[in-house]
C-alpha cells in the first residue's frame, strides 16, 4: 500500500462519512458479490468435474466454495489467489478466480518478476489444460482437426483468458500509482508553498521592525540633535535678554533658523515615508489559503520590483538626500554659535563614500555633539574626521564640563545605542567611554564596503 493510501485509510477510519469510507465499503460490497459469484462457479464446476470422474458430487461442492470464496483475499494476498487458480486449473473451475486474480496481481505493488513467473505459470496451466479438453472432446465427437489447429485454438483460448486481466491489471496499477505520485507532489508542493508564504510574512515582519527602527534612529537624530540647539539658544536668549538686547536677538534668530531646518528634514522625512506608503496597498486576511498565498507574493513581487528599480539606496533603505560629510563644517559652526568651544580637524585626501556610510558618519558627530551640549554643558569638543582607503574614522571629543549652565534637556539613553546600531550594521567598529581628564570619548570607523566592491 502506498503512502498515500494509508493515509487515506486512516483518514476513513477517523471520518466514517468522509469519501474515502464510503470507496472502502464499496470495494468491499464488489469483493463479496464476486466471491459469491466465484462460489457459485467453482461449485457448479466441482460438482461437473466430480461426475465426470466418478466421485460424489457433495465433494466436489465442498471443494468449490473454499476456491471460490478464496476470492475475498484479493486485495490482501493477491499471489496466493493466483496460487488457488493455477493449482485448480486441471479441474477445469474458477475461471472467473483466475481472471478477477490474474487483475488484482498484475494492478498490486507485487514485484514484476513474480507477476510475470505466476502469469506464465498460469498461461502454461491453462494452454495444456485446454489442449487436452479440446483433443478429447474432438474425439468424442468423432472429428480429428489437424495438430495446428489445435495448437492454434488452444493458445487463442489461453492467451484469451490470461493476457487481457494481465495487460488490463498493468494499465490500472501504472495508472493508480501516476495519479498517486502526482497527488503526493501536488501535496509537498503545497506544504512548500505554505512554507515560502510563512517565511515571507516572517521576513516581512523583520524588514518592517528593521524599517521601523531605522526611522525611529532618524527621527531621535533629527529632533535631538536640532532641538537641543534650540533649548540651548533660548537659555542664552533667556540669560541676555535684557542685558545684551542685540546678542538676544541674534540668539533669537538662531532659534527660529534651527526650528525651521528642523521642520524641514522632518517634512523631508515624512515624505519619504509617505511615498513608500503609497506604494503598498493594504490587504485584509483572506479565508481562502490561495488568496493568503496570491497576496505574500504579490508583496514580494512588488518589493523585488521596487528594489530593481532602484527605489533604494545601497543599503535597501528608501532614497533620500540625507546629510553627507560636506555638511559638517555647518553643523560644528551650529555648535559653536550655541556657545560650545568645538573645532574640526580634517586630516587625508578628501573622497567621496557610499550614501549611507557618509549619513551615518555624519549622525554620528551629531549625536556626539548633542551629547555635549546634554551632558557637558560649556566643555570644549573637538572633531577629528580621517579619510582613508576604503573607510573613514572619526572622533569626537569634549573635555569635562566647565560648570555652566545646564540647560535641563532630558535624556533618553538611545543616542549611544543608536550610534553603535548604525555603524554595527555597515559592519564597522564603535568604542565610547569617558576619557582620563574626566571627558569623553566617541569614536568610529565606517568601512565604504560599496566603493570597495
Amino acid at each position: 500500500m502506498t503512502t498515500t493510501g494509508a493515509i487515506a485509510e486512516a483518514g476513513a477510519r477517523g471520518a466514517p462519512s468522509g469519501p474515502w469510507w464510503w470507496a472502502r465499503r464499496r470495494s468491499m460490497a464488489l469483493d463479496v458479490a464476486l466471491a459469491l459469484v466465484s462460489v457459485l462457479e467453482c461449485v457448479l464446476e466441482g460438482v461437473q468435474f466430480a461426475d465426470e470422474h466418478g466421485l460424489p458430487g457433495g465433494l466436489g461442492a465442498m471443494v468449490g466454495v473454499p476456491v471460490g470464496a478464496s476470492l475475498l483475499l484479493r486485495r490482501r494476498w493477491p499471489v496466493a489467489v493466483v496460487l488457488v487458480s493455477i493449482a485448480i486449473t486441471p479441474a477445469e473451475m474458477g475461471f472467473l478466480l483466475s481472471i478477477v486474480g490474474l487483475y488484482t496481481l498484475a494492478a498490486s505493488e507485487v514485484p514484476r518478476r513474480i507477476t510475470a513467473v505466476l502469469a506464465g505459470a498460469s498461461l502454461a496451466g491453462t494452454l495444456i489444460v485446454t489442449f487436452v479438453r479440446f483433443q478429447q472432446d474432438m474425439a468424442q465427437d468423432g472429428y480429428q482437426p489437424g495438430f495446428w489447429v489445435v495448437v492454434a485454438f488452444t493458445v487463442a483460448m489461453a492467451l484469451g483468458l490470461t493476457a487481457p486481466p494481465v495487460l488490463l491489471g498493468l494499465y490500472v496499477g501504472a495508472r493508480r500509482r501516476l495519479v498517486d505520485s502526482l497527488r503526493e507532489r501536488a501535496d509537498g508542493l503545497e506544504r512548500e508553498l505554505s512554507l515560502l508564504a510563512d517565511r515571507a510574512e516572517e521576513r516581512a515582519v523583520w524588514a518592517r521592525n528593521e524599517e521601523r527602527t531605522r526611522i525611529a534612529r532618524e527621527m531621535h537624530d533629527v529632533v535631538a540633535h536640532r532641538v537641543s540647539l534650540m533649548v540651548v539658544h533660548a537659555a542664552a536668549l533667556q540669560a541676555v535678554a535684557l542685558k545684551d538686547p542685540e546678542k538676544a536677538s541674534k540668539n533669537a534668530g538662531l532659534v527660529g533658523d534651527m526650528g525651521r531646518q528642523a521642520l524641514t528634514e522632518l517634512r523631508e522625512m515624512l515624505g519619504v515615508l509617505r511615498t513608500s506608503s503609497d506604494g503598498m496597498v493594504a490587504e485584509k486576511p483572506a479565508a481562502a489559503q490561495t488568496q493568503r498565498l496570491a497576496a505574500v507574493a504579490a508583496v514580494a513581487s512588488a518589493r523585488v520590483s521596487a528594489g530593481a528599480a532602484g527605489g533604494h539606496d545601497d543599503d535597501g533603505g528608501p532614497v533620500g538626500d540625507g546629510p553627507c560629510l560636506d555638511g559638517l563644517a555647518d553643523l560644528v559652526g551650529q555648535s559653536r554659535a550655541a556657545g560650545m568651544a568645538v573645532e574640526l580637524s580634517v586630516e587625508g585626501e578628501e573622497r567621496a563614500y557610499g550614501r549611507r556610510v557618509e549619513r551615518t558618519a555624519y549622525r554620528v558627530v551629531q549625536e556626539a555633539l548633542t551629547n555635549v551640549h546634554k551632558h557637558a554643558p560649556g566643555a570644549k569638543a573637538q572633531v577629528r574626521l580621517a579619510h582613508r582607503e576604503g573607510e573613514v574614522a572619526l572622533q569626537v571629543e569634549n573635555g569635562p564640563s566647565d560648570g555652566g549652565a545646564d540647560a535641563g534637556l532630558p535624556s533618553g539613553g538611545n543616542g549611544l545605542v543608536g550610534m553603535r546600531e548604525r555603524v554595527s550594521a555597515l559592519g564597522g567598529v564603535f568604542v565610547s567611554g569617558p576619557t582620563e581628564a574626566g571627558g569623553f570619548r566617541v569614536s568610529a570607523v565606517i568601512p565604504d564596503r560599496v566603493r570597495a566592491a
